[in-house]
């Protein structure tokens, strides 16, 4: 498996063109008021399927060759990438299986069998959903899109930052700071990578709740940590158990530094969304600017990219966010 570049983001971005939303650069003065700098959102909560999962899923099966299609494709996923690739499938008119946890959300499994995808279920906790779909893989030839170690997901994922450079140069801006959600990290890797072309004086990090921080530790040893599995579960699509080996080869030398945030921190930023920006993010999508928010990264003077990955939040969970919380 080739480690992606540069040169990849920019070929995803040719090959997702017209099939991904180019979402808008957004700005907020009371934003920009609060933190001292000068923030530009990537609401990727308006691409389709409610992700940035859906740039990596497309670009990876528009990849495969034509009796690579036939064979169909499987992923396993908490849920954005379950949606992701199920919609990206249906595109294609290939068929999907997607492994989901059983305790995935609601507003997650409904709308990845909307698309059309098998769903099967698993529990995280007693079953190794990679093991799983490797026996279904081997059962029936069809072709695994993992969730970030992969080396066209990452390039697919990357065009979102690609994007936003391109956006902030057109207004005559670099950023000095690009904060992105992390999980397994292919989304913060394709950002890295974007950015080491298109905008190199931007220093990327990556952004990660307490107790899922393993990007963030394994950046400060220089190897891959793991998490307990112990944290809240709060941020659903941010539980991997640690970086993957694609991934952190990328990242570690390319991140500058792993940010973390609390619960409590995340839904105040998913509340002042709504109120501020009048956008709907789910946990795991807010965690960069609750990073911001909160203080866990100093924008005073800075231009600082925001990367709100993804919106489908189960509707208790954005109440909760709204009730609890007045930004």
């Amino acid at each position: 498996m080739h480690l992606p570049t540069y040169e990849d983001v920019v070929s995803a971005a040719k090959r997702l063109a017209g099939s991904v939303v180019r979402t808008p650069m957004l700005r907020n003065a009371f934003l920009d008021q609060r933190t001292g700098g000068r923030i530009l959102l990537k609401p990727e909560v308006l691409q389709r399927t409610g992700s940035f999962k859906f740039r990596g899923a497309t670009n990876a099966i528009r990849a495969l060759s034509a009796s690579e299609r036939k064979a169909g494709v499987l992923a396993y996923s908490s849920g954005n990438h379950a949606q992701a690739v199920a919609a990206a499938a249906a595109a294609e008119g290939i068929s999907a299986t997607v492994f989901m946890p059983m305790d995935a959300p609601q507003i997650k499994l409904e709308s990845t069998r909307r698309w059309g995808a098998e769903i099967r279920l698993y529990d995280r906790v007693r079953e190794d959903r990679e093991a799983l779909a490797a026996a279904h893989a081997a059962a029936t030839g069809a072709i695994l899109i993992p969730p970030y170690e992969h080396p066209e997901v990452i390039a697919g994922q990357g065009t979102a930052a690609l994007e936003l450079a391109e956006d902030a140069r057109a207004l005559g801006m670099t950023m000095d700071a690009l904060l992105v959600s992390t999980s397994g990290g292919g989304l913060v890797a394709g950002s890295a990578l974007a950015m080491e072309g298109a905008s190199p004086a931007t220093r990327v990090y990556s952004v990660e709740p307490e107790g899922w921080d393993d990007t963030a530790r394994s950046l400060a040893s220089g190897k891959r940590e793991h998490n307990s599995g112990e944290g809240a579960t709060l941020c659903d699509s941010l539980l991997a158990p640690t970086p993957g080996a694609l991934t952190f080869s990328l990242n570690k030398t390319r991140l500058a530094g792993g940010l973390v945030v609390s619960e409590a921190e995340v839904l105040a930023a998913m509340a002042f969304a709504f109120q501020h920006l009048k956008l709907v993010v789910e946990p795991g999508g807010a965690v960069a600017l609750a990073a911001l928010l909160a203080g866990r990264f100093d924008a005073r003077g800075k231009v600082v990219g925001v990367l709100l990955s993804g919106g489908n939040v189960d509707p208790s969970v954005f109440a909760r966010a709204l009730a609890e919380f007045k930004a």
